[in-house]
């Protein structure tokens, strides 16, 4: 059984629009464009500029270590001069939940926040940045848990302790449908009286753009995201910020061949589950008491869960009506496509970059099979396709896409698309989704990525887990990109590595990638 539930994407959507008022009458009279946003910067603006970038980063303390805090505290010296943050999301696990957020992220954080010498006094949605920080919805931020299961986890919690099983990292309740993350960062309007409204719009929906007014960013005072999904521009590079979890959703199973193997994968995969069960079950027995040994189990039975919910999504049940898959967030995508021929169209824009949560490309273990990856590719390739059309050919030979940074992957990968006959060809794809949570490896069959026979993409530098048992490497990262000048501009890419072994850190750089 899969104790983590994922709304449906209507649902999402639904919920996610009421939250900021979406299209509210007031905020049409006022000309508010709320998919834009406008970082305030007291420094002249400047075509070399540097943003650090993050993702899955949302775990507590581990029993001895603390790795999300670990790479927290590398980026410190990097807050001065980088003009922004971006976390490519699951922002706190396992299931979004606001009573998470104290440990998995206000205190682990707090060298970004007002008021973080003392953590413990910061409400989750009542978060003010000193130095921006960017996130994006993952799949966990959404996550709900099923009726009464939270319950029963703390009810059953000295039983479970007495009898050695693996505690689940889960509280009381969910996300409810993404609130706790909406409250965390966005622009609450559901929550501004409606007499307070107007003043709250002209306050601080003030920056006059060519596509209506948009929400200004102060970093200190008022540091609220306008959507779920948003642009902005910096130093002449236009940035878009997607919510890749309402266009996620595999297709149901056409073939029964197919369906059948599926079936017979997720019977694999629980029994695999059970499997690590038992040996949580032994380990206690034997009073085995490496912290990292039942971190490692603990993630295990995490990604099998994951696992089984991707299959679950492709093997509805007979009768479901209408599957999930239909629901796709076309107006969001619709968004994405106009945007970007805008901006092939204003010629003081530099380059683009996409960040969201899902890989469309990535070869890491679990994901590369997954139906969510191959449903976001196609999806961003309908996009990516539009704007080719659009803008082709384009006049410097410049990508469609300057740069896509994702997250969902537990790993650091740089990969490039080679010539897949569409607008996502010839593209630079980087995961950065090893930054707190359990690292995974790559899959055994290497890197060079196949739709079929074709080859679509070829992965150029891996860094994940590796080793067995006491032998075992986790190289947490998090990357610090620094833009240089130029029209079009090249990113250099750095990567930093907190690697655990031998239960003791190890920090240091790779060489930078230049872009």
């Amino acid at each position: 059984m899969v104790s983590i539930l994922d709304p449906a994407i209507s649902t999402k959507i639904r919920k996610m629009q009421g939250r900021v008022r979406w299209q509210h009458p007031l905020i049409q009279r006022a000309h508010i464009d709320q998919t834009r946003l406008q970082i305030e910067d007291t420094s002249p603006a400047q075509e070399a500029f540097s943003f650090l970038v993050i993702g899955d980063s949302g775990s507590g303390p581990h029993p001895d270590h603390h790795p999300q805090r670990r790479i927290a505290r590398r980026m410190v010296p990097h807050l001065e001069d980088c003009s922004f943050l971006l976390h490519t999301g699951d922002v706190v696990y396992q299931v979004g939940s606001s009573e998470q957020y104290p440990a998995n992220f206000i205190a682990p954080y707090r060298d970004w926040l007002v008021g973080g010498e003392q953590p413990q006094h910061i409400a989750y949605d009542a978060m003010v940045f000193r130095h921006p920080f960017l996130p994006v919805l993952g799949n966990h931020d959404y996550y709900n848990l099923p009726a009464l299961y939270g319950w029963l986890i703390r009810a059953s919690k000295p039983l479970r302790r007495w009898l050695g099983n693996l505690e689940p990292n889960v509280g009381w309740h969910g996300s409810y449908d993404g609130d706790a993350f909406a409250r965390a960062f966005l622009d609450y309007l559901k929550g501004v009286p409606a007499a307070q409204l107007p003043q709250h719009l002209q306050t601080h929906y003030t920056v006059p753009t060519d596509t209506g007014y948009c929400l200004r960013y102060r970093p200190g005072q008022f540091t609220r995201l306008p959507n779920r999904y948003y642009q902005f521009r910096h130093g002449d590079i236009d940035f878009f910020a997607l919510d890749s979890s309402t266009f996620n959703a595999p297709a149901p199973s056409a073939s029964e061949d197919y369906r059948r193997q599926l079936q017979r994968r997720r019977q694999a995969v629980h029994h695999q589950r059970q499997q690590v069960l038992e040996e949580a079950a032994q380990l206690h027995r034997q009073g085995e008491t490496v912290a990292e040994r039942w971190d490692d189990l603990q993630a295990k039975l995490e990604q099998f869960d994951e696992v089984l919910l991707d299959l679950e999504k492709q093997l509805p049940p007979p009768d479901a009506s209408p599957p999930q898959a239909l629901h796709v967030d076309w107006q969001q995508l619709e968004w994405l496509a106009q945007r970007l021929i805008a901006s092939w169209r204003t010629p003081t824009v530099r380059g683009r970059v996409l960040y969201f949560h899902h890989p469309p490309y990535v070869s890491e273990v679990t994901k590369w099979h997954q139906g969510q990856t191959l449903a976001v590719r196609q999806h961003l390739r309908w996009v990516l396709d539009r704007v080719a059309v659009a803008v082709s050919p384009s006049p410097s030979g410049q990508p469609l896409v300057d740069l896509v940074l994702c997250g969902h992957a537990h790993c650091f990968e740089y990969l490039r698309t080679v010539e897949t006959g569409h607008g996502d060809a010839h593209l630079n794809w980087i995961v950065c989704g090893g930054s707190g949570l359990s690292l995974r490896r790559q899959r055994p069959e290497g890197a060079d990525l196949y739709e079929g026979n074709h080859l679509v993409a070829k992965s150029q530098l891996f860094v994940g887990l590796t080793g067995h048992r006491s032998e075992r490497r986790r190289p947490y990262s998090f990357l610090r990109i620094d833009v240089q000048p130029g029209h079009p501009p090249k990113f250099v890419v750095r990567p930093y590595i907190s690697e655990r072994y031998h239960q003791q850190w190890q920090d240091y750089g790779l060489a930078q990638l230049v872009l």
